[in-house]
């Protein structure tokens, strides 16, 4: 009690005669510059309101990661025993002096917060853009990406009193910018070339001329067919910027390619931010998300996430805070989106890493796709220097790259490459390593050698046939891989749980020690989609590699790695 008190006799020293008194500011973050096609357009109205987030310094990260790493590691005597909604909390939630410090500041320029996060480390308020810009010194202005017309109110820079350095982690969003281009959407790829594959009777013989279903990705890669049988486990899906599926489509998919289920099966509903599934507006993220989900995890109960809102960096947060919510989250929640990671502050991207660290450590597998662009992030068409993407990017999740043909080698859109802001975890020491030693000095400039190299691994990516608008497309990216891993892993984890066994939860220190034997690793193709002009990027190779990370998946190796 005496720090809080502490607090509230700082507060009241600083009125003086009804006068605050101006705190000692210091600039907290900065951005040297605007994003790359982004104009200062000017500033913003000072009567414009910001619904600003603040986060409050996290207790006890470091020995948050610790127990992540510790229950994720197969070695471990711990391996397994996840947290508890309640223990996660106690690592994530800011200290009583934190928050009480926070909120003095806050009630000192006339505003109240309001909880946002189950910790408690994350709040918000509302305020006009004169009262941020001055008690933040910021310059808050409107920027536009002529491109595509988006505009948005950021400021380069921000302050918070001296005093507050170590209880404030960042105030969001300020020097963090939009995707411009929003998500980019699925590839569609002509079909051609002939498969390899020569046995009529093959469910994969003529995938290259109609493309690929679950049958012939069960045949690839040995994915059981038998429903599963545990009603407690769980598959998510997210969907974000107005995607739906529809039942019907979902239903005449069903039908068509996998007629030994029941067409009925669906998804149940978790809306978050007012998030809809209008049946007149499907998309086809939505569309191949769910009937790859639902057609390849044979019985798993499956979740459609469907989040609300325009900012895609503030969605992917109140995804995790809701997911953190709950006293049962679905233990696998698969994720085709992502953008640029020089969009986001760092700060706000460790925090929200540090926040799927949480659904980590209570046995959550979190699968991102790991772009469709390359090496080249989510530009529009060239690169001079490589651009990595997040979530992909953060170390805490499982990031899916993607292949092509049969036998797989692969595919140049494949996103794969180093993060600038996080460093290379424990856990792929060894594998980034020698990937590094094998390309020597080439490309040397153009990425972050330090870096958290990503994906981690692959699957077949080209031509999925997918229902939408009652026809059929085929659909191709890494939108394709992140749920065929998504749903081997909820395959496994039913027979973790009927055995009595834990689920996988955090997949990457398994997959890059006895998981990586149960993997075929693709030696061959790169992701030089980098414009038609620069034609560089990553080779994938033995090992692990950032085009195909540590290979694609054999569902029977894997069951074994897992002791079953």
């Amino acid at each position: 009690m005496l720090h809080v008190s502490c607090v509230l006799v700082a507060l009241c020293c600083s009125l003086v005669s009804g006068r605050i008194v101006p705190r000692t500011l210091q600039v907290h973050e900065a951005r040297e510059s605007v994003p790359n096609g982004y104009q200062l357009t000017g500033p913003a109205s000072p009567d414009t309101v910001l619904s600003l987030r603040i986060a409050i310094t996290s207790n006890d990260t470091d020995g948050l990661i610790d127990v992540l790493y510790d229950i994720s590691t197969p070695s471990s005597a711990n391996y397994g025993k996840y947290l508890t909604k309640a223990e996660a909390e106690a690592y994530a939630a800011p200290n009583p002096d934190s928050v009480a410090a926070v909120n003095a500041w806050l009630s000192e320029n006339g505003l109240e917060s309001t909880t946002l996060s189950p910790a408690g480390d994350w709040i918000g308020i509302q305020v006009p853009v004169s009262k941020a810009n001055d008690m933040l010194n910021a310059s808050f202005s409107v920027f536009t990406y002529p491109k595509t017309g988006l505009t948005t109110v950021r400021t380069l820079s921000y302050s918070i009193p001296s005093d507050l350095k170590g209880h404030l982690d960042l105030v969001h969003p300020t020097i963090s910018f939009p995707d411009p281009n929003a998500r980019t959407p699925p590839v569609t790829r002509v079909l051609g070339g002939p498969s390899t594959e020569t046995s009529s009777s093959s469910p994969c013989a003529d995938v290259n001329d109609n493309g690929m279903t679950p049958a012939c990705l069960q045949y690839l890669y040995g994915i059981p067919t038998t429903p599963a049988t545990v009603s407690t486990n769980r598959l998510a899906v997210t969907e974000y910027e107005d995607e739906y599926f529809n039942q019907t489509d979902l239903q005449t998919f069903l039908q068509t390619f996998r007629p030994d289920m029941n067409s009925s099966t669906t998804l149940s509903i978790f809306s978050i931010d007012g998030g809809l599934n209008l049946q007149n507006e499907t998309g086809l993220e939505a569309a191949l998300d769910t009937e790859y989900t639902v057609g390849l995890a044979t019985n798993v109960p499956a979740v459609f996430i469907t989040v609300g809102g325009e900012d895609f960096q503030q969605a992917l947060l109140d995804t995790a805070t809701a997911l953190l919510a709950e006293d049962s989250p679905p233990q696998v929640v698969s994720t085709s989106y992502g953008e640029d990671e020089d969009l986001l502050a760092p700060a706000f991207a460790q925090k929200l890493c540090n926040t799927y660290a949480q659904l980590g450590a209570r046995g959550v597998s979190l699968i991102f796709s790991s772009g469709d662009g390359g090496v080249s992030g989510n530009q529009e068409s060239q690169c001079r220097v490589f651009v990595p993407v997040f979530p992909s990017a953060c170390p805490y999740i499982t990031s899916v790259g993607a292949t092509t043909q049969i036998p797989e080698v692969a595919v140049d859109f494949s996103g794969g490459g180093f993060s600038n802001y996080f460093l290379r975890p424990v856990y792929q020491e060894t594998a980034v390593t020698d990937y590094l030693l094998y390309i020597g000095t080439n490309m040397s400039g153009l990425y972050n050698a330090v870096g958290r190299g990503y994906p981690d691994v692959s699957a077949y990516g080209v031509d999925f046939e997918v229902v939408a608008y009652d026809f059929t497309f085929g659909v191709s990216g890494t939108s394709c891989s992140a749920p065929t891993w998504a749903s081997i892993i909820a395959l496994l984890n039913d027979r973790l749980l009927a055995a009595g066994k834990p689920v996988l939860g955090f997949l990457n220190p398994w997959l890059y020690s006895t998981g990586a034997s149960a993997l075929t690793d693709i030696v061959y193709g790169n992701n030089d989609a980098c414009g038609p002009y620069y034609n560089i990027g990553f080779d994938a190779t033995t090992g692990w590699d950032p085009v195909t990370g540590l290979g694609t998946p054999k569902f029977a190796s894997l069951l074994s790695s897992v002791g079953l």
